[in-house]
């Protein structure tokens, strides 16, 4: 082969190797800018998981609503159906208490109180099926219910830096793992960035009957006007309260109970999950 033909085939070579090249590179540039395209839109739509104080939500069901609406016993059967953990906010506050009675901690002495608090890591964790709040370590179960433990918790629930403390715990615990969890300010406050918020209610009357009802079948006396009384003034108090005051949501769904059983509840904010997923 002459020297002009060899010189030819290498510049013809050299030139479609050059030109693949720069399409690979292209390709490859185009593609980048595609994925960050789609990761910019994902962005702006809000991914699969929101961010809230550095910490990515997850799937997360809150469920508020007042006294006697039947929230536990719904956000327990919702949390079984889509796996999640129940979380007890009120057992929370109550390993809170028990943290403070361990440590010597006068009831009456907000500063001690606040500064307790921040020493306490409290969870929930499911062991062999059973729900466990697990204080510094330890499944405090067993000591959660004893009187000297509700009676600190009235006490120093109501301690701002508590709260506070026990809002960073919660939002902690819903970053980890999909949550259903109850209360009273857990869609506006705990957890506004929720997937799913539902404000429970029912008629003052309703839920007067229920407890009525309820304690009736234990044979513990019952009187449904102070009943009834008792559930007005804790809905206006809790209404009204300074701090984290009981409200529904703006993007809340309300459920009102008062004419559904407890399946037909489950389901209805099972119905309403399902189609929040399904329009993401």
């Amino acid at each position: 082969m002459n020297r002009a033909l060899r010189n030819a085939l290498f510049f013809h070579t050299g030139f479609r190797m050059a030109l693949s090249g720069s399409i690979y590179r292209t390709e490859i540039n185009s593609c980048t800018a595609f994925r960050s395209r789609q990761k910019n839109e994902r962005r702006k739509r809000g991914s699969r998981r929101d961010r809230l104080d550095g910490c990515f939500m997850r799937n997360n069901i809150a469920i508020d609503g007042p006294a006697g609406a039947g929230k536990s016993t719904i956000a327990k059967k919702v949390a079984k159906a889509v796996s999640a953990i129940y979380v007890d906010t009120g057992a929370m506050y109550r390993a809170m208490a028990l943290h403070m009675i361990r440590n010597g901690i006068d009831p009456e002495d907000a500063a001690a109180i606040s500064r307790q608090c921040q020493s306490a890591d409290i969870t929930i964790e499911y062991i062999n099926g059973e729900q466990a709040v697990i204080l510094n370590g330890e499944n405090v179960n067993a000591f959660l219910r004893k009187e000297e433990v509700g009676a600190m918790a009235s006490r120093s629930s109501v301690n701002p830096d508590v709260r506070t403390k026990l809002m960073e715990l919660q939002r902690q615990l819903a970053a980890r793992t999909d949550v259903v969890m109850d209360g009273r300010d857990i869609g506006t406050v705990v957890l506004p960035d929720a997937r799913v918020k539902i404000y429970l209610t029912a008629s003052v009357d309703v839920r007067a009957k229920r407890r009525y009802d309820e304690l009736a079948a234990k044979g513990q006396p019952a009187d449904y006007d102070t009943i009834f009384r008792e559930i007005q003034d804790r809905d206006y108090r809790d209404m009204h309260r300074d701090i984290a005051p009981l409200k529904q949501a703006e993007d809340a769904v309300l459920v009102d109970t008062s004419d559904m059983t407890i399946e037909e509840v489950a389901d209805r904010i099972l119905e309403i999950y399902r189609e929040k997923a399904v329009k993401e």
